[in-house]
């Protein structure tokens, strides 16, 4: 029997984290080794993983990029919110060592991902573009990262930089929700992803952990892992 895969697990007291180490205990082919937050200290951890999945926060990522690339660990990247200069440090890492960064480890959020594309094109500019997204009062980053790569989504496909309007609401417990608008003469098109549990995102993150494993060198998606 093959051997589990070690996972470094960064975030481990967040929401995301305690979905993935519960995951993981009823799933003999992952072992998460090491449970790490903010402010701990990762290279010991780092030597027995054969993995990282980071679900942490901003600030952590370019501590995480330097020991990844000192133990050349690939990494997968579930945290969102990063500043240019971190997402820069993720870019430059890439380089060296394989990640995996998504904004969202859905698949049926990366299909949404998909469609929008599809329909993007298909409408063209007649038909006016708008973003929705719901989350959780305790979700820290407005506009949701899923909701910003829907954005890039609509104007490359558009092939225009204006910054497509998404409205951002935080309430109750919601796990996600993300609707995309296309509004055009006579009629009204809606792209729609409830997540229900964040269980999708776990499975998710776990599948990708175990992709990224042998892979060159690269910035990879979600839709990389998902062969999109």
């Amino acid at each position: 029997m093959k051997s589990p895969l070690r996972v470094l697990l960064v975030g481990a007291a967040g929401r995301m984290g305690k979905t993935i180490a519960d995951l993981a205990k009823d799933d003999p082919k992952i072992d998460i080794v090491a449970q790490c937050d903010l402010g701990d200290a990762i290279e010991l951890a780092m030597k027995r993983s054969d993995v990282v999945i980071d679900f942490s926060h901003p600030d952590a990522i370019e501590e995480i990029c330097r020991a990844t690339l000192q133990h050349r660990r690939p990494l997968v990247i579930g945290t969102t919110g990063h500043s240019g200069e971190q997402r820069n440090a993720i870019e430059k890492a890439a380089k060296a060592v394989a990640i995996v960064c998504a904004s969202n480890f859905s698949v049926g959020v990366n299909a949404l991902f998909a469609l929008t594309h599809n329909a993007a094109e298909i409408l063209g500019r007649d038909f006016n573009a708008e973003i929705i997204e719901t989350h959780h009062q305790m979700k820290k980053d407005a506009p949701s990262g899923t909701a910003k790569t829907l954005s890039e989504i609509l104007s490359k496909a558009r092939n225009m930089a204006d910054q497509i309007p998404i409205q951002s609401i935080r309430e109750g417990d919601v796990v996600g929700e993300h609707t995309v608008i296309f509004a055009g003469p006579g009629e009204r098109l809606e792209l729609s992803h409830k997540a229900k549990s964040r269980e999708i995102f776990g499975r998710g993150a776990l599948r990708a952990a175990h992709w990224v494993i042998g892979q060159p060198p690269n910035l990879y998606s979600m839709q990389d892992v998902l062969g999109l």
